[in-house]
């Protein structure tokens, strides 16, 4: 999953990110309000993490903007207020869920959980390709029924060629996959990534093809 979080307190923001990111998500950082409404008016996410008291811009206009924007990304609103009225006015403006600070990583991570549950309930909850069955929430793979050991960003690359079965993706959208805001990559990194992923996944049959000049593809899987 790639979730946007937008904290300006750094101590927490890397608390979380860290967390996060041990579980197989990717996660990418906005430290004010403007960084977040630009991100979120230009990319995707499975989730935002958005903090109200934030530099520029509060999360409540940020949150105001995006569902104006019709965006439909499940919102989990963090702050140090607690009033009845700031709650309510977060649920109305379209927030999914609030937790108020100072907070558990574990009470975190659980309300991420539930919330990626209640998205994919909705939607297909599993992608599956041939042999390879992807849990998306539970952030897994299978081979015939059994599991496939894949590192955080292996499992991201894997997930996004999936998503676009069939279709290429480039070597930028792969790297924007890989790497938070803050993080640096080397010029090979994508490839290095790609020879692992066709590593590991060798005895499933799934193959992921080089489109020279453009970037890689996963077929889509014939019908048994």
């Amino acid at each position: 999953m790639r979730i946007l979080l937008v904290e300006d307190d750094l101590m927490l923001a890397g608390a979380v990110t860290r967390a996060l990111r041990q579980s197989a998500h990717t996660v990418q950082a906005a430290r004010t309000g403007t960084e977040a409404d630009q991100a979120l008016a230009t990319q995707r996410y499975d989730l935002v993490l958005l903090d109200v008291g934030l530099p520029q811009m509060d999360g409540f206009e940020v949150l105001r903007r995006l569902r104006q924007r019709r965006a439909t990304v499940p919102v989990l609103m963090l702050t140090v207020r607690d009033s009845v009225d700031d709650l309510v006015m977060g649920l109305d403006l379209g927030a999914d869920d609030y937790l108020t600070k100072p907070f558990e990583l574990a009470e975190l991570e659980a309300r991420v959980r539930a919330l990626i549950r209640r998205s994919n309930a909705s939607a297909q909850p599993d992608l599956v390709h041939g042999r390879l069955r992807l849990d998306v929430a539970g952030r897994r793979l299978y081979c015939d029924g059994q599991p496939l050991d894949l590192s955080a960003r292996e499992l991201g690359v894997l997930e996004l060629l999936l998503l676009r079965e069939g279709r290429v993706v480039t070597r930028q959208q792969i790297a924007d996959q890989l790497y938070g805001w803050e993080d640096v990559s080397t010029s090979n990194a994508v490839e290095v990534f790609i020879y692992r992923l066709r590593k590991k996944l060798e005895s499933s049959g799934a193959d992921i093809r080089t489109v020279r000049g453009m970037g890689y593809l996963i077929d889509r899987a014939h019908a048994p």
